[in-house]
């Protein structure tokens, strides 16, 4: 197994391993303790497979509104026909920050490609947050900030493309409101990071909008920076798996007239503080 890192601060591809091999599991997992994001290049893996080696990080997250994958209710299917436009998960998120208690990761499974484009590209909270100035992670630690499900999958969006296609669905479930910290502490790692994104974030408490808007549009600013960023070009058969609590992603939708077909597991997490 080879482990070679993406960037110097955050991603790692790893060659020769095999997800349906116990033996694999070890060095895998501490890779993704290590690097947040790993892309596990050349699998093989059956939906199945996808779902063994999932349950090998904890109990399986059945997401409320994504299409599920026939015959596998636990697999999300995140897909782009070749003569749609909209590409789902377009904008910088956390997926499932709008839960009480928030997914550990998600495991993206590429089945079906473009020739180019359709990369993803992921952000270090961790490295944002160490960036900050200690007077504004002074300010930052100790506030709250509410998440909601509501704007991006309810009813309001039945008009768009992916609603209408059968990409989404289920928008009255869409109820979800969560509290979570600013900054949190990693659970495994121990490391400080923002927990905030420009998707499911609509305020920080005890501020006024204005004064919230202007925070978080700061933050996202800056989080943005290219230092604290990786980018995965898939290939059919990787796997990649992220760190939902050190991690922002976005997909990026500039491979029109192809199509791409991914299978997304989600891992259950725990609370955060």
């Amino acid at each position: 197994m080879d482990i070679k890192p993406l960037t110097g601060g955050l991603g790692a591809e790893i060659f020769g391993a095999d997800i349906r091999r116990p033996e694999d599991f070890e060095a895998i997992q501490g890779a993704f303790a290590s690097h947040s994001v790993i892309v596990l290049r050349g699998q093989s893996a059956r939906p199945d497979d996808h779902l063994a080696f999932a349950r090998r990080f904890g109990a399986i997250n059945v997401n409320r509104f994504f299409k599920r994958v026939e015959g596998h209710p636990e697999i999300a299917m995140v897909l782009k026909e070749k003569d749609q436009k909209e590409a789902i998960g377009e904008g910088w998120h956390t997926d499932h920050s709008y839960d009480q208690i928030p997914a550990m990761g998600s495991i993206l499974h590429a089945i079906e490609m473009p020739p180019y484009g359709g990369d993803t590209l992921f952000i270090s909270m961790g490295a944002a947050y160490e960036a900050l100035s200690p007077k504004m992670r002074d300010f930052l630690d100790g506030l709250w900030a509410m998440h909601s499900s509501r704007h991006v999958f309810g009813t309001n969006t039945l008009d768009s493309e992916a609603a209408r296609s059968g990409r989404l669905g289920n928008a009255t479930a869409a109820k979800q409101d969560a509290r979570h910290p600013v900054v949190i502490t990693h659970p495994l790692s121990g490391r400080r990071g923002l927990f905030v994104n420009p998707v499911f974030t609509t305020h920080i408490e005890g501020l006024t909008l204005g004064e919230s808007d202007a925070i978080l549009a700061m933050l996202y600013e800056h989080c943005k920076q290219p230092e604290f960023q990786c980018r995965v070009r898939w290939q059919a058969g990787d796997i990649t798996m992220w760190d939902n609590r050190a991690t922002w992603h976005k997909a990026i939708n500039d491979y029109h007239g192809f199509r791409r077909l991914m299978h997304r597991v989600t891992v259950d997490g725990v609370a955060l503080s």
